[in-house]
């Protein structure tokens, strides 16, 4: 802080404060420059102030002239008509004899008219002076404001330009404040990351622009008949059921308030032009009160149905814009919209194992023909970690199976860990405190990020009843609860080992 006393205009700066940086001294000079302009400012406000005070005097005299019979405006003519009618007398008596002589009444004359031209000379240059005195003031005025501006542009720049670099390095919350998502792209709170994933549509090409949007053409008249085909590529099956690879589509789009419906499909390579579909998302909106379908389709015949409420769902329909992200996992295709965990459709049929991508369709009309209404602005496909929470209860389409692994275990009860580091610790961890149930191949330990559990496959059923046992005091397990992927892969097993054993004949299938 700097203190100072102002004397003369001139700022007196103690020694020890001395020298002055630039930004000091700116703001020195416009202090100064700052009083100069007030001064004027006062002198204006004084000049004005008169001006308004000799107005209301003029303005008084009049009333009172007006209350006295008096027309203010010839006022100051009276007098002199007065004295023009005392110079004409003189006239009038000589022509009766009764006047004074020649001389006396031109010189009578001659000094009245000159007394009279005197006085209105006076006035004449009473009222010049002061004109002139009104615009020589403001002409003065107006020659300081000018050169105080001259003076001070320099300075007015520095500190604008002090100003502009002080708002530019701020920390407040305006500044950093995230000004928004445009309504067509995803929010960078979903982390849709060009490092866990890709952009499927539009693709990054100069033909399209980043505002390029795909909707069924109005003449279609079959849902492949200029549909939106994109490939998920890198799907392992595996991965997906234990919580890895890549297993998250997501979709910016919107509906319009007069739509009907629209759908999605993913399907695996082989669906023969969609007649086997893993997983159909149909929002109707004027169907027996508005409902999402959810269902699946294998060779050309549709599933049982799930259909939900439409009102269960944020909105989706007239909006400006929407997110739907579709999450694949163990025990099925997890449906999320603008964050809503909203329902799940179990897997019905194994995902295909041997299959290194899936397929993603945007029909252009319904089996019937009926075009289908909305806009898809940007669709990403990665690895996003599990969306959905531990408590499904009240999930539409979650079916609890009670059936229970027979070697693999769940560990629950674990501080939260995010990063790979902590996946990598904890994986270690438990690798060294099952190690003896694992046999010679030892065991598998499966980490999901941001997840308090773990899973451990050991070597054995008996293995597992034993480290059940034995670990319960250092930590929480039980069995693990097979996932609807896991059961219908047993299923397959089963049913293909009875097969083979001549049990049953496939034939009859």
């Amino acid at each position: 802080l700097i203190h100072f006393t102002m004397s003369n205009n001139r700022a007196s700066i103690a020694s020890h404060l001395l020298p002055l940086t630039a930004e000091e001294q700116t703001l020195l000079d416009a202090y100064e420059e700052l009083r100069a302009l007030e001064k004027l400012k006062d002198q204006a406000i004084s000049k004005a102030a008169k001006a308004r005070l000799e107005e209301a005097n003029k303005e008084h005299l009049k009333q009172i002239a007006l209350k006295n019979g008096v027309d203010p405006d010839i006022d100051e003519a009276a007098p002199r008509k007065k004295k023009q009618k005392k110079s004409k007398k003189p006239r009038i008596q000589e022509g009766t004899g009764m006047g004074i002589s020649n001389d006396d009444s031109d010189q009578a004359s001659d000094d009245g008219s000159e007394d009279s031209s005197v006085e209105e000379a006076d006035d004449r240059s009473l009222v010049g002076r002061e004109q002139r005195n009104d615009v020589d003031l403001q002409e003065e005025e107006e020659k300081k404001r000018a050169e105080f501006m001259r003076m001070s542009s320099d300075s007015y720049i520095d500190t604008q330009k002090i100003k502009k670099k002080a708002r530019q390095e701020s920390t407040s919350l305006l500044v950093n404040m995230d000004q928004g998502t445009p309504p067509h792209d995803f929010s960078k709170s979903m982390e849709m990351s060009k490092v866990t994933g890709k952009q499927l549509f539009p693709q990054a090409t100069p033909s399209l622009s980043p505002d390029t949007a795909w909707s069924p053409p109005e003449d279609s008249t079959a849902p492949d008949e200029g549909c939106l085909e994109l490939e998920l590529s890198s799907f392992k099956a595996d991965d997906v059921a234990k919580g890895n690879g890549n297993n998250t589509v997501a979709i910016k789009f919107s509906a319009p308030q007069e739509s009907k419906r629209f759908s999605i499909n993913i399907a695996a390579p082989d669906h023969d032009n969609y007649y086997s579909v893993l997983m159909h998302f149909n929002p109707r909106q004027f169907e027996k009160g508005g409902q999402v379908v959810l269902n699946n389709k294998i060779s050309g015949t549709w599933g049982q149905g799930i259909n939900i409420p439409l009102s269960t769902f944020p909105l989706m329909f007239g909006e400006t814009s929407s997110t739907l992200i579709v999450q694949i996992n163990g025990d099925g295709f997890d449906i999320f919209l603008d964050k809503q965990h909203c329902a799940r459709l179990e897997h019905r049929v194994p995902l295909p194992d041997d299959a290194k991508s899936l397929m993603l369709q945007f029909p252009s009309t319904d089996d019937y023909g009926h075009t289908e209404n909305w806009s898809v602005y940007k669709v990403w496909w990665g690895y996003k970690p599990l969306m959905a929470k531990d408590d499904l209860s009240n999930i539409p389409g979650v079916k609890m199976h009670s059936k229970l692994h027979q070697t693999k275990l769940f560990i629950s009860k674990l501080p939260k860990i995010h990063t790979e580091t902590q996946i990598e610790l904890r994986r270690a961890e438990l690798e060294r405190a099952f190690q003896k149930y694992g046999g010679a191949h030892g065991v598998t330990v499966l980490c999901p990020a941001n997840r308090t559990f773990a899973f451990v496959e050991v070597e054995s059923f008996r293995a597992a009843d034993l480290a059940m046992r034995e670990m319960s005091d250092k930590y929480t397990v039980n069995r693990a609860r097979m996932s609807r992927h896991e059961a219908l892969m047993e299923e397959r097993k089963t049913a293909g080992a009875t097969g083979a054993g001549g049990e049953k004949e496939t034939s009859d299938w």
